[in-house]
């Protein structure tokens, strides 16, 4: 199956920025769509839940200015993330506000819904679902969805534990619509080989933290910079689901990375508190990628950094004959 237009006619890079929860803002999703790759934000990150229309209307008023401004350069679509769990008391009014501005994708988590799907698709949207193996795929796909996010080992936040390899596969055995792989990805060279394994784009975050545009505190950007892969954990002890964080800010809140209880599904928080920390704002969600990281940057900028290693990698792979 090709893959739909609006993923594949304006994008510089075949990269969709992933939605950093509380970080993504409008300034990061312009900046990242402007610099030609797919820009995101939950949904949940506009608070109140008004703020959501007013940024929906700044995202799209600016990228069709620049659009207008720059024929040669169009900017990329955007994305808005929606999670599904019943947690989510504000699924259901952001969906419509969606549908007011007619997002161009819808990234759902943490459930799949036909109904939900469906509406996207009412207004000529696409829906692509984050996944961490294969019978959730195979759910969000006979629910409707257009495509996946395979979510690999490696990955900020709220992450897999499957090899990339073993899910891609995994799924290209019956699935031939849009993937996009996840996990420890922050070079061009990455891009490249997220492609050659079968995914159609790669899907970066943890590199995002570090621009100018995103907000995050300066402790967290100057973090990301600083660590290496041997400085995320993974644990299910913040929220009840298993994500990889960065060590340092779990030592800061005075907790010890190495010896964090087990927390069971059943008690899921997506915004849990452990004692007086508070998860995402003091523990620090990020991906085993990190240490391609090597200053706070401009977006354009890490794009630009981005597309010239995946030049160079296509070059090197067309050398070998």
């Amino acid at each position: 199956m090709a893959l739909p237009l609006i993923l594949r006619e304006k994008l510089r890079l075949p990269v969709i920025g992933a939605p950093l929860f509380l970080i993504s803002n409008p300034d990061l999703v312009i900046a990242q769509c402007k610099a030609g790759i797919v820009g995101s934000f939950p949904a949940l990150n506009a608070r109140p839940a008004a703020q959501l229309d007013e940024w929906l209307h700044r995202i799209t008023e600016e990228l069709a200015a620049w659009d207008r401004d720059n024929p040669k350069t169009p900017s990329a679509p955007f994305a808005v993330n929606q999670i599904v769990h019943k947690s989510n008391a504000r699924l259901e009014e952001d969906l419509a506000i969606c549908a007011k501005w007619k997002t161009p994708l819808i990234i759902t988590s943490l459930g799949a819904r036909e109904d939900l799907n469906t509406a996207v698709h009412s207004w000529g949207g696409i829906t692509l679902h984050d996944i961490i193996h294969e019978a959730h795929a195979h759910k969000a796909i006979e629910k409707g969805a257009d495509g996946l996010i395979a979510v690999a080992a490696g990955a900020g936040g709220h992450a897999g534990s499957m090899s990339p390899f073993a899910l891609v596969q995994d799924i290209r055995a019956w699935f031939d619509g849009p993937l996009i792989l996840s996990g420890a990805i922050a070079t061009g060279r990455s891009i490249l080989a997220a492609q050659v394994m079968g995914a159609d784009l790669a899907y970066i975050g943890s590199a995002f933290i570090a621009t100018d545009e995103a907000r995050a505190s300066d402790e967290q950007k100057q973090g990301v910079v600083a660590g290496r892969a041997s400085d995320i954990i993974g644990s299910t002890y913040f929220t009840g689901v298993f994500g990889n964080y960065l060590k340092p800010s779990i030592r800061r809140a005075g907790l010890d990375p190495d010896n964090l209880p087990v927390r069971d599904a059943s008690q899921m928080d997506l915004g849990a508190k452990a004692t007086d920390v508070k998860v995402w704002r003091d523990i620090w969600g990020s991906g085993q990628g990190i240490s391609a990281v090597k200053g706070v940057v401009p977006t354009a900028e890490l794009v630009e950094r981005l597309a010239r290693e995946y030049a160079a990698a296509k070059s090197y792979v067309a050398s070998l004959g």
